[in-house]
């Protein structure tokens, strides 16, 4: 596996930070969840099936649990003592929580050099809203990721998923990566940070960078491309089909295949800025080529021309769809004692090296005793620790 041998302390809880971890075990590091008392809080939250949260088994699978209080003198030991066997630590606290736990910058280089940190939080260590609590949906609509969703007459629209918590975990995966090959190097630890706000801001990409270039806010587009036309969704016979032809290239295969050649050469259409600026004519051209015929026609003939499209999945669509199967974007696994779970398979593909699931999630502390026995801990100390609700 990619990263067998690295060790990963996680103190992370909810979405943010336990996507980023499970990437982590995804690519074969040893993950170990650090779990306040009471557990990670999704544990409890979306469907519960047979006593288990699918929604926390898809997002901590390959790591291990200790449930550990570290609200107690003796569990910041036990913490230091794990810090000083991990390659990573992860947290997505607010800034300067784990200082005042008594986990500062100095204290983590001492127990460590070579420990990479990473932090995942909402605004960043620096600035003026550093303090402030940050939840996803609160990203998205500082980040100006909403006011570009949605269309021009509705109000600006977030998206369907927490989309700033996974933008955030893969940044800090990409990050833990990155500082885990440079502390191999030097020898030095470093420490990254991801906010789940600078994430999203990072994702604005040609929006962004039209707005720098012309200082024009774009209004909001619905499914139409801010910069493309045409591009977006539009009705056949029996449903719906996202089209996208992306330059003028691809617009003259659309002409083609819908019989109206005559039209690559228009002056209104030639180019992609003439078909931005008439857009409502394109798309009512092309819109009434589409509707004669069914979705599964237009994407299996579209293709065949070069012509990006494909139907508009719902959701148990996505995972009927043979294309999906043979990704194995699906997977069923065991559980012991709550059966199999089905969750999302792993979207990075290896020639050699595959993702597997060595551990499914594991249960509240399960854990526990293994651990603190890989930290020396007699069966008299753990029985203690125990007795005085440390572990």
């Amino acid at each position: 596996m990619h990263l067998s041998g690295v060790r990963v302390l996680d103190l992370t809880r909810v979405l943010s930070g336990p996507f980023c971890t499970a990437l982590l075990g995804d690519l074969g590091a040893d993950v170990l969840k650090v779990e306040a008392p009471e557990g990670d809080s999704v544990r409890g939250q979306g469907a519960i099936k047979d006593g288990l949260s699918w929604y926390f088994a898809q997002f901590n699978r390959n790591k291990r649990s200790l449930r550990l209080d570290l609200r107690k003198p003796e569990g910041r030991d036990i913490l230091a003592r794990l810090i000083r066997q991990s390659d990573v630590l992860v947290e997505n606290f607010r800034p300067g929580v784990l200082a005042r736990m008594g986990f500062p910058p100095d204290r983590l280089r001492e127990l460590r050099p070579s420990l990479v940190v990473c932090a995942i939080n909402g605004f960043g260590s620096e600035g003026p809203y550093k303090d402030r609590p940050a939840f996803d949906f609160i990203a998205q609509g500082m980040s100006g990721f909403m006011s570009v969703n949605g269309t021009a007459d509705g109000e600006p629209l977030r998206s369907g998923l927490p989309i700033s918590d996974l933008v955030a975990g893969l940044y800090a995966a990409l990050a833990i990566v990155a500082s885990v090959m440079r502390a191999r190097e030097t020898g030095k630890g470093e420490t990254a940070e991801v906010s789940l706000t600078n994430g999203m801001v990072s994702m604005l990409s040609y929006i962004a960078t039209n707005y720098f270039a012309t200082g024009i806010v774009p209004p909001r587009s619905g499914n139409d491309h801010p910069i493309a036309a045409p591009y977006g969704l539009f009705p056949t016979r029996d449903g719906r089909i996202a089209l996208a032809p992306p330059d003028d290239t691809f617009f003259a295969r659309l002409m083609d295949v819908l019989g109206c050649p005559e039209l690559k050469d228009d002056p209104l259409y030639r180019t992609q800025t003439a078909r931005v600026a008439n857009r409502e004519r394109i798309n009512a051209i092309v819109g009434g080529k589409l509707a004669v015929n069914t979705t599964h026609y237009w994407v299996e003939t579209l293709n065949a021309a070069g012509v990006p499209s494909g139907p508009v999945h719902g959701v148990a669509d996505v995972f009927e769809d043979p294309q999906i199967l043979a990704q194995n974007m699906v997977m069923d696994v065991e559980h012991p004692g709550h059966g199999l779970v089905r969750m999302l398979g792993f979207p990075m593909k290896f020639a050699d090296a595959a993702c597997t699931v060595r551990r499914p999630a594991p249960d509240l502390g399960q854990h526990s005793g293994e651990v603190l026995a890989e930290l020396g801990f007699s069966e008299d100390e753990q029985f203690a620790l125990r007795e005085a609700r440390v572990v």
